[in-house]
């Protein structure tokens, strides 16, 4: 069986959302294609190819259907790059035989396997004989090209448009004939002329005005492409002259154009804002080389190489502090607005904000596998998973235009037959139709209030991989949480001490704290923490560690034992068990019993407050799996109010509870899993929507799960279902509204009452404030 190719396109200047459903459903119909998705927020298009031999044809004919719906479009692919392949642009190349120099200076560097320099495309794409030297040969590359072209600036991430020129020249002429077409529209209205002067006027104004729209709507009913924007507002405008109402066909046209202007800076604006809040991107790194700083580009800086990072910049790679001290804002990576301190031997990850020292870092990380990059390429990606309501509004826009320029074609001709009278009234009421029947607002503003979403939910610290999971968020019934990691922080800490009589806490915790020095086990390493001060070696002059029973030192010329109970009974020592949860060690000095300390996995103070939130916002259910005693269990489910909990299960018994957790659950709700993204894979997968906790960092949980929480708190939880309800109301106050104003214009339109200026405001106006309305999801942080 042959592999499925993915394929993932940039489509530049889609500003369509008509022409993106329809290039999705034409592209996903052709041949050799399994899925087609095109996220018209995010101006890409994901193909599933069937296979190899399917590949050339389908990427051919996608190329068509792109030109053919809108020839604007520039569509280019984005490549993932092979390990050791790098392309970078050469903005400003324009001199050939320059572009000769550099490929023959670049290529006699030691390790390069291969380059080329393409003027025309202003790109280079270097190959390095190896991965790891990548970075370094780029720096080189990049050295040269600026020896050669001092003029040339070396970009990793912006593409040059050959178009970027001929684009401001057809916007000024653009706005120059709006200009002289809305001033003889000005004038045609304000005075009178005689029948063929005001023709003239309204006509020349017209073809100013709204000429492109014309032309467009011949074009795409020449490719058979009739139900457009362009064609309704076409034949509705000339109907309107037709039928001798010049000003209000020229009219009709001006402020479509006007509304399609603020429509279009509207989505822009909706889509720099989102994806300038999703933008944690770094520029630029400060390299270190002996004594030397120079600033290069992230993807130049190599593993075990230094960087410096100074106040008010971006840590720009994943690596370990050296040399220095500083607060971190990570609230673009966890939402977290407390700062975190960091030191010589602190992690730190890329996309965190250095707010206060200089600091020097040895780099852990290539660029491509950091944090920054696996969150950036995880949000962009994001859109081409859709929710229900997208794929819904997407059949019902394929439904909708079409029936109601149908019935504008029957009312222009039936009554006027049947009931008599003038045409022209008739003609009139069917234009209304046509300018209304346009289902943009729908199309535009529900993908855009989903991506708002998806970005106001990464904001804080919430990673959603698709609109369809944070759309599922909404209804869950059922949480389910993973005990170790999830609701406790996974790590012993001692949680009680209880002396004998003539023993202090102080004391007993310091005796335990010598006599355990010498272990490296977890319970001893939780004893020293919670001691928290420097061991004295000389005051310990015996230590014997007791398999499976604990040890046995000399502290002070005292006999310390400290373990277990079985180490009591052997040497003799009555005790008495507490009725507890957790670890006990239990302690005697010089053969008497002295105490014992509970050492066990704490709850995170952030568990409780989980748990009543999401009671509050309608979970029936809250469960948890543990493999832990049931009393231990237990005690943690009253502990947070939990409503069941499944204790002394074994990893592969999990899928099994969720499996009858499923069945007790409602009809629509959804049941929501939670782990720690590491150990938690099958369960995660079988669950309707997998919550990986603690994604900072880690590759595993981002991989593994539907939503990633960046930081250790279930409390995130409740703040995805609370974006997940925001979103769809407001999605839901679009479709209302929207179906609503639409309704009650063709309804009055029928009648006679609303005008085509009614229908405009039906058209581009309900559709400019639902863009506006779907900005809301973007949310308060």
């Amino acid at each position: 069986m042959e592999a499925v190719i993915r394929k993932e396109f940039i489509l530049d200047g889609l500003c369509c959302p008509n022409c993106a459903k329809k290039i999705e459903r034409r592209v996903g119909a052709l041949p050799g294609v399994n899925t087609a998705s095109v996220d018209f927020a995010g101006q890409r298009l994901t193909l599933e190819i069937a296979g190899q031999e399917e590949e050339v044809g389908v990427m051919r004919r996608t190329g068509s259907i792109v030109q053919d719906m809108a020839p604007a479009i520039v569509m280019r692919e984005k490549k993932a790059e092979e390990p050791g392949v790098k392309s970078i642009w050469l903005l400003g190349l324009g001199c050939a035989d320059c572009a000769a120099k550099m490929e023959r200076a670049i290529s006699n560097i030691d390790g390069v396997k291969s380059v080329t320099v393409d003027v025309m495309t202003q790109k280079m794409t270097l190959t390095a004989a190896h991965k790891s030297e990548l970075p370094a040969l780029l720096r080189q590359a990049s050295q040269i090209v600026v020896g050669i072209e001092p003029g040339i600036e070396v970009s990793y991430t912006e593409r040059p448009s050959a178009a970027k020129d001929k684009e401001k020249w057809d916007l000024l002429l653009k706005r120059t004939g709006l200009g002289v077409g809305v001033l003889l529209f000005a004038v045609g209205f304000a005075f009178n002329f005689i029948w063929q002067a005001e023709l003239a006027i309204f006509l020349a104004a017209y073809l100013l005005i709204g000429g492109e729209v014309v032309i467009r709507a011949v074009k795409n009913i020449s490719k058979g492409q009739i139900f457009d924007e362009n064609f309704l507002m076409s034949i509705a405008t000339t109907g309107a002259f037709a039928i001798g109402e010049f000003p209000e066909g020229v009219a009709v046209m001006l402020f479509y154009q006007i509304g399609e202007a603020f429509q279009q800076y509207a989505v822009g604006r909706s889509r720099k804002s989102i994806t300038a809040l999703m933008d944690i991107r770094p520029d630029f790194a400060n390299l270190q080389v002996g004594g030397e700083i120079s600033r290069v580009s992230p993807e130049e800086i190599n593993i075990g190489e230094y960087i410096v990072v100074k106040p008010g910049e971006k840590i720009p790679l994943d690596g370990v502090v050296t040399e220095g001290r500083s607060a971190l804002d990570t609230s673009a990576l966890t939402g977290e607005a407390l700062p975190l301190d960091v030191e010589p031997g602190s992690e730190v990850l890329s996309g965190s904000v250095n707010k206060s020292g200089l600091l020097t870092i040895k780099v852990g990380k290539l660029f491509g596998e950091s944090t920054v990059s696996k969150i950036l390429d995880l949000v962009q990606n994001a859109s081409g998973a859709k929710a229900p309501v997208e794929n819904f509004i997407t059949k019902f826009a394929r439904y909708y235009t079409p029936a109601v320029v149908f019935a504008a074609v029957a009312m222009a001709f039936i009554p006027p037959i049947v009931l008599g009278g003038g045409s022209a009234d008739w003609l009139n009421r069917a234009l209304v139709f046509l300018v209304v029947s346009c289902p943009c607002a729908l199309v535009i503003s529900i993908p855009l209030s989903f991506f708002g979403g998806i970005g106001g939910a990464s904001r804080n610290g919430i990673l959603v991989k698709g609109s369809n999971y944070l759309d599922a968020l909404r209804d869950v019934d059922t949480v389910v949480f993973d005990k170790t990691g999830t609701l406790t922080k996974g790590v012993f800490a001692v949680t009680e001490i209880v002396p004998a009589s003539v023993f202090s806490h102080d004391a007993l915790l310091e005796l335990a704290a010598y006599a355990e020095c010498g272990s490296n086990h977890p319970i001893a390493a939780s004893i020293q923490k919670a001691y928290g001060n420097a061991v004295l070696r000389e005051r310990l002059t015996e230590y014997e560690e007791i398999a499976g029973h604990g040890v046995r030192a000399r502290v002070d010329g005292t006999i310390v034992l400290a373990g277990n109970g079985k180490l009591m009974d052997s040497a003799g020592i009555s005790f008495k068990k507490p009725d507890i949860i957790g670890t006990v060690v239990y302690l005697a000095v010089d053969g008497e019993f002295a105490g014992h300390i509970v050492i066990a996995d704490e709850v995170k103070p952030d568990s409780k407050k989980a748990i009543a939130e999401l009671k509050a916002l309608g979970v029936r259910r809250t469960a948890m799996l543990t493999g832990d005693s049931r009393a231990a269990g237990e005690k943690i489910g009253r502990e947070l109010g939990l409503d069941m909990v499944c204790s002394e299960l074994l990893p592969q018994h999990k899928v099994d509870w969720l499996e009858k957790l499923f069945e007790t659950k409602t009809s629509k709700g959804a049941l929501l899993f939670v782990g720690d993204g590491i150990n938690d894979a099958p369960v995660l997968a079988r669950a309707d929507v997998g919550v990986a906790m603690g994604g900072v960092g880690s590759d595993a949980a981002i991989e593994a799960a539907d939503v990633v929480l960046m930081t250790d708190e279930p409390s995130k939880i409740a703040d995805a279902i609370r974006i997940s309800k925001q979103t769809r109301m407001i999605v839901t106050q679009n479709i209302v509204f929207a179906l609503a104003v639409k309704g009650i214009i063709l309804t009055l339109g029928a009648m006679g009452i609303a005008t085509m200026w009614e229908a405009v405001f039906g058209d581009v106006g309900v559709a400019l404030i639902a863009v506006l309305n779907a900005m809301r999801a973007i949310g308060k942080k």
